[in-house]
C-alpha cells in the first residue's frame, strides 16, 4: 500500500489534535469541578434558616431592609483607604523588583509616591476618618 500526500496530511492533522488534548481533558476536568463545587450547595446543605442566621452582619444593618436606606459615610473611608493602600502594595512588588535597574530616578520616584499617600494618610487620620465613635 503507498501512502499519498492525503495520508500524511491527516496523520500531520492527528498529532497536531492529540497534541491539544491536555488541554481539552483539562479544561473538562475544571469545568466538571467547577459546576460540582457550584450544584453540590444546592443538593447537600442543610437548610434551617434562624433568626441569628438571618440578623445584621458586619455592616450593622439588618439582611433584608429597604436597599435605599442611608449608609454611614465612615464605611466608604475606610473602604478608599483599603483600595489605597492596597494599590500602594501593588505598586511596590514591581518597583521592588526591577529597582536594581531603576537607579536613582526610581528611588526618588517612588519617595515621592509614598510621601503623598503618607500625606492623605495624615490627612484622613487628622480629620478623624479612622475614629468610630
Amino acid at each position: 500500500m503507498v501512502c499519498g500526500a492525503g495520508d500524511a496530511e491527516t496523520l500531520a492533522l492527528n498529532e497536531l489534535l492529540g497534541s491539544y488534548l491536555p488541554i481539552v481533558i483539562f479544561v473538562g476536568v475544571a469545568l466538571f469541578i467547577g459546576l460540582a463545587l457550584l450544584v453540590s450547595p444546592f443538593l447537600l446543605a442543610f437548610k434551617a434558616p434562624d433568626d441569628e442566621k438571618l440578623s445584621a452582619y458586619e455592616c450593622g444593618f439588618d439582611a433584608f431592609d429597604d436597599s435605599r436606606m442611608k449608609f454611614d459615610v465612615r464605611f466608604y473611608l475606610v473602604s478608599i483607604l483599603f483600595i489605597i493602600f492596597d494599590l500602594e502594595v501593588a505598586f511596590l512588588f514591581p518597583w521592588a523588583a526591577s529597582f536594581g535597574e531603576l537607579g536613582w530616578a526610581g528611588l526618588w520616584s517612588m519617595m515621592v509616591f509614598l510621601g503623598v499617600l503618607t500625606i492623605g494618610f495624615v490627612y484622613e487620620w487628622k480629620k478623624g476618618a479612622l475614629e468610630w465613635d
